[in-house]
Order: C-alpha cells, then structure tokens, then sequence
C-alpha cells in the first residue's frame, strides 16, 4: 500500500510539473482538455485519496490527532474540489444599461442557462486615481442590489457574479457567473481545517517540532563570523553641457507633478528619466534635474549627448555605433527614424519577440520618454481648480529622501560581501576542527566576531526596513505588487529570521546575510521596475497582501534550509545537528507555503470568481508543497533519516521555489506572471 501510495504521488507530482510546459507549448485550452479536465487526472486523485484513507486508518493515526486532521483537511480539500468539478456552473452574462437579463452563457459549450431571477444594469462607471487616468475600480450598478465591483460580488440564490470587463461605450458590462453552491463551502471548511491542524502541529507538546525544539544538539550553539565594512566612492565625470544652474535645479526638485498616475516631487519624474535613458540615476556630475532642464531648454546640443544606453550588442552593430551609448542623433537620418527599419510591426501575440525586437523596443521607450519631454506631454503639472489633493511637505521630504539613498545598491553589495566572507570563514574554522577530530558540536565553538556581525546584521535590517517603511509610506500600499517589492519582503524576510536564529544558531548568520543580498541583487539587475505606481483595481485586497507575505516568508525559510543542506555537505560532522535545525525549519516553512496558498485561492475566488484555475503557478506552488511535504514522512519513508540524502534533497526541492517564482514569471507566464511587472 505504501508503494502504491508513494508511486501515484510522485507521479502526479510530476505530471502537473509537465503539464505546465505543454500548457506553454500547445495553450490552456489544450491541457485543460487532455489533463486537467480528464476522467483519469480525476482518477488518480481519487485514488491516492482511497489509498490516504486506509493508510491512516492501518496506521491508527487517530492517536495522533493533529496529524490526522492535517490529512484529513487535504481529503475535504479534495472532495470540495471534485464536487465544483462535477456540480458547479461558470458563464459569462452581458448587461446593457435599461435591459434586463435572466440568462448566461456557460463557459463549457456556449449554451444559454437560465437564471431563476432577473438582473437590470442601471449604469456602469470607472473609478480613478484622483487626478490620473489609471482606474482604481470598475463598478457596475444592479437594479436592486449591491454594486458589482473588482473584489466586490454580487451574492443571490446561489449563484456569484463578479465584475469582469466592460463596453467601450461604458453602456454595458460583462460580469463572470459562478454557480457552485456545495464545492466552494466544503473547499473552504478543508482551508480551515488546514489552518487549525496546522498551527495545532505546531504547538502542540506531544509533536514532532515541539520535540525538535527540545532536542540536545540543536541547544548547542556558537559560531562565527567576519564583518567587513564595504566602502565605495564614484567619480563624476564634468561635461560643459548646457543645464540649469544648482540651486536653481535643487528649488525644482521639491516641486509637484503628476507622474505614473500619481503626484509626486518633480526629482521623481526627473530621476526616472535619467534611469531609464542613462542606467544611473544622475549624469555627468549633474542632478537629474539639471539633466531634464538641460534637455528642455537646449535640446539641439543634448541631442548629441551619447547618453542613451543599448544594451544590444547586435542593435549597436546595426546603428554603427563605437559605444554602449547613442547619442538622440544617431538614431534618426535626417527626417527618417533609423530604429523603425529594424521593426517588424506589431508582434503576432502567440510568438514571442527576438532579442533584436526587445531592443529595438527599449530603445524606441527610451526616444519616446524624450520625445514625451519636448512636446510638454511628460511633465503635468497639479490643476489648479484644486480637483488633485497635493503631497503634504513630509510627504515630499519622505519621497526625496527615499530617492535619494540607494537602498538595494548598499545592502546587496554590503551583504553579499559580508556573507560570502563569514560564509567561506566558517568551512574554514569547521573544516579545521573536523580534521582536528572534533565531532557532532564542531559548529558550536565561539568566535569573537560574532557579537559585531549582530550588529552588522540588526543594522542591515533596519536600514532596510527603514527604505522598506518610507516605499510604504510613499506609495499609500504595503509594497507587494511587483517583482522588485517581493524581492525586497523576501529580503527583510531572510534578515528578521537571521535575527530571530542568531542567538540559538548563530552559524545562519552568514546565511541572512547571502540570502538577503542575492534577492535584492536580483532585484537590482532583473527587469524589475523599481517605479512606484496605483495598483491595479483586482490586487486591491488583503488576502492578496497575506497570500505574498506568506509565500515570501515560506520561500525565505526554504532558502535557509538550501544553504544549511550545502553546509551539511562541506561539514559532514555537523551534518545531523544540521538536518535537526532543517527539519525544525520545515514546519513553519511548509506551513507558511499552504497558508500562502490557500489565502490566494480565497482571493482569486474574490476576484476572478473561481478559487483554482491550474494556472502555471498555482501548479508549481503544489507542486513545491508535495516535494516538500514528502520530507515529513521520516516514519515511512525512514530514507529522510539519513542527513546526507535529507540535505541533498533539501538542496534539489529548492529548483521547486525557484521554478515558482521565477520560471513562471519568465518562461510559462500564466495570469500570475504580472508579478514582474
């Protein structure tokens, strides 16, 4: 039975990996149809269900209750699932002002359904940004009910409506229909049954991480490490180019506009502008306003300014030019646009671009950001009929601030520089005393430095959380929307754990610090746009802020256990002191990762009216929390006693995380892969 148990769950595991790269290669319509939506897909889930059954029952896991209720919560989830599989309905109904409607079309086959009641749309507005063009919200008005909004449903006899798209004319409004009266409440009580065993896993006296906690080796602690104080200086070199003058620049920089649907202080704008043409937030010694008032008042001579950075070797080869950078001049020949010769026309959506296309592309942004300045459409100034509420002087002091220290600059460069050298400090001082004999405690001997890395390592946190805190306050949202933001909450996650572990493990001290310099490394060179901008109307939730926090934090503890499993395999005495600390970590690691999960699925079924759609990274998340899971099951699979298979296994579930969050955003896109934008 366990065999069985074991093959059907590795091989479901696998399959829903493979079914995302066919979902790339063949279209969501394609593998709904051929796995996902199939009998035998059902099959296998209900039989590994069957099989989880009498296991628990053989096995007499009633002993054990929180075990069983956390298993048990898996089989309501299951159940909840195939009941809106078989009984549940989804459509679409169209609504015009003044018509009524008692009909919807069912998403599967197209067929008109009936609704046993009638609904009347009075009128439908957009909301926006105050003083912007970016909607905030799309808010259709029922006769005889409750508005229909983005995360705002429309409850009657059963059925769910939720707000969806809308006419170009605003005269009518397309609202998604969801019918499954039983499927989404059993979903919903295994969630909550989930939730409880969880935390009832965690503390209760009788458990396995309670007895983790208590164990003899992991109170032994001791550790290292180097603080290195990173210093760097940049040398601006002085150009004679026209540009206002430095106080006069300085005055500007305080000054309110409207830029990315927002208000903001005009070094904002102009800081943006620099970045995006230049690569560096100022030029030739110069503040970006100077830069912008230069191109403003003597556009003829910074025509001919090579600022403008090509990335593309092969697009500078085709333009001639000697340099990474161009000049606004090179790029036009007389009245003819020289990048438009390179341009294909708009793309075939279904294909992707090449590399020469992506280039072509930045580069044309980039002419455009200062085409956009010259004709006056860039900067906007605040109306003066007082419609737009103006920024508040801290308000304006806070944003300029936060422009102006380079919060992910310092902290990956002084972090990784940090970690890497205690890191490597530590296999030295280990290795040594591992050929000195030192056994099993060879990690708990003291090194002086260690009370000033804490210092270093409290310091990098809050002056993180400080840049993290003012991106918060500035934006009027908890930072979560993109790429850049998670890659700094996973960052401030890694460094508040490293706090939390360093006095009882003080070896994760390097691991903080690693971790949290290699995300935000990423999101320092990554395509991550550091801008801030209005959400969306559908990300405005908070299940949507616990879903990513929670995510972040699981991913996090994951890359924790990663560094451990490759110091357990450098240090083999320590190794089983090591596996102690990762399976100790496990536990609220994969709890955080099913939290995470079941918070989204509750705001997807908010916003987009069903609460899974095997999106490529819905799947992956699975996919990453049954790899993990498996590590549990140290009774019967005994193999994951052994801590050198344990840490190579910790080491090869991480390409789980990492396919999450990067291979989806990157590679099979899907609903979620806005994450980098």
């Amino acid at each position: 039975m366990k065999r069985f148990i074991i093959i059907i769950y590795v091989c479901l595991a696998c399959l829903l990996a493979i079914a995302t790269f066919m979902e790339q290669a063949h279209g969501t319509d394609f593998v709904e149809k051929h796995v996902y939506h199939t009998s035998w897909f059902c099959c296998l889930w209900g039989a590994l269900a069957a099989m989880t059954v009498v296991a628990l029952v053989r096995q007499r896991l009633w002993r054990r209750l929180p075990t069983l209720l956390l298993h048990g919560s898996f089989l309501v989830i299951l159940a909840g699932a195939m009941t809106t599989f078989l009984c549940g309905s989804k459509g679409y109904v169209h609504l015009t002002v003044g018509s009524e409607v008692n009909k919807y079309v069912e998403q599967d086959g197209g067929r008109m359904c009936d609704l046993p009641f009638t609904l009347r749309l009075d009128s439908f507005r957009v909301e926006y940004y105050p003083g912007t063009d970016a909607p905030a919200d799309y808010v259709s008005y029922i006769h005889d009910a409750v508005p229909v909004s983005m995360n705002h449903i429309l409850y009657r006899e059963g059925f769910r409506f939720y707000q969806s798209s809308f006419d170009e004319d605003m005269q009518g409004s397309w609202l998604t229909v969801n019918y499954d009266p039983w499927g989404t409440g059993i979903t919903y009580t295994g969630y909550v049954l989930l939730g409880a065993s969880m935390l009832w896993m965690l503390f209760s006296r009788r458990g396995e991480f309670r007895r983790l906690l208590r164990h003899p080796l992991l109170k032994k602690g001791g550790m290292f490490v180097l603080l290195l104080c990173l210093a760097a200086t940049m040398q601006a070199q002085k150009r004679s180019l026209p540009a206002l003058a430095r106080g006069q620049a300085d005055s500007l920089a305080s000054r309110q506009v409207i830029y990315q649907d927002r208000v903001v202080p005009f070094n904002t704008l102009a800081r943006d502008f620099v970045l995006k043409l230049t690569g560096a937030s100022s030029y030739a010694g110069m503040t970006p306003e100077q830069v912008v008032g230069g191109w403003l008042l003597r556009p003829e001579v910074w025509q001919n300014e090579p600022m403008i950075y090509i990335k593309s070797a092969e697009l500078r080869a085709k333009l001639h030019l000697p340099t990474p950078y161009a000049r606004l001049a090179d790029l036009f020949d007389g009245q003819k646009y020289r990048l438009q010769e390179f341009w294909k026309g708009t793309p075939d959506l279904h294909r992707k671009m090449t590399p020469l296309e992506k280039a072509v592309a930045e580069a044309d942004e980039k002419v455009g950001l200062i085409l956009m300045l010259q004709n006056g459409t860039l900067i906007r100034p605040l109306p003066q009929d007082g419609s737009v509420k103006p920024l508040s002087g801290f308000q304006v002091h806070a944003e300029l601030l936060y422009n102006r220290i380079p919060f992910s600059r310092l902290l990956f460069m002084f972090n990784l520089v940090v970690g890497l050298l205690s890191f490597f400090y530590l296999l030295y001082c280990g290795l040594r005393r591992s050929a000195g004999g030192v056994g099993e405690a060879s990690l708990s001997f003291f090194f002086p430095v260690n009370v000033s890395l804490s210092i270093a390592l409290y310091g990098a946190f809050l002056f993180q959380l400080f840049g993290y805190s003012l991106r918060w306050y500035i934006g009027g949202r908890i930072p979560l929307s993109n790429g850049y933001e998670t890659m700094h909450f996973l960052s401030l996650c890694t460094l508040f754990l490293a706090c939390l572990l360093r006095r009882r493990f003080p070896f994760t001290l390097p691991f903080g610090f690693l971790l949290s310099g290699f995300a935000l490394l990423v999101a320092y060179l990554g395509q991550m746009n550091p801008q801030i901008t209005p959400l969306m109307p559908v990300l405005v939730s908070p299940w949507l802020s616990m879903h990513v926090s929670l995510i972040m934090m699981s991913y996090a503890l994951f890359a924790f256990m990663l560094l451990n499993g490759i110091l357990a395999l450098c240090l083999r005495p320590s190794a089983r002191m090591l596996m102690l600390l990762s399976r100790l970590l496990l536990y609220p690691a994969v709890f955080f990762l099913g939290a995470g999960i079941f918070m989204g699925a509750i705001w997807a079924n908010i916003s987009w009216g069903r609460y899974w759609a095997w999106d490529p990274k819905e799947v992956w998340a699975l996919v990453t929390f049954m790899v993990y899971g498996m590590a549990f099951h140290v009774q019967s699979l005994r193999i994951f006693r052994k801590p050198l298979f344990f840490h190579v296994f910790m080491i090869a579930a991480f390409l789980t995380v990492l396919m999450t969050y990067f291979g989806v955003n990157y590679v099979l896109g899907g609903m979620h892969s806005y994450a980098n934008s």
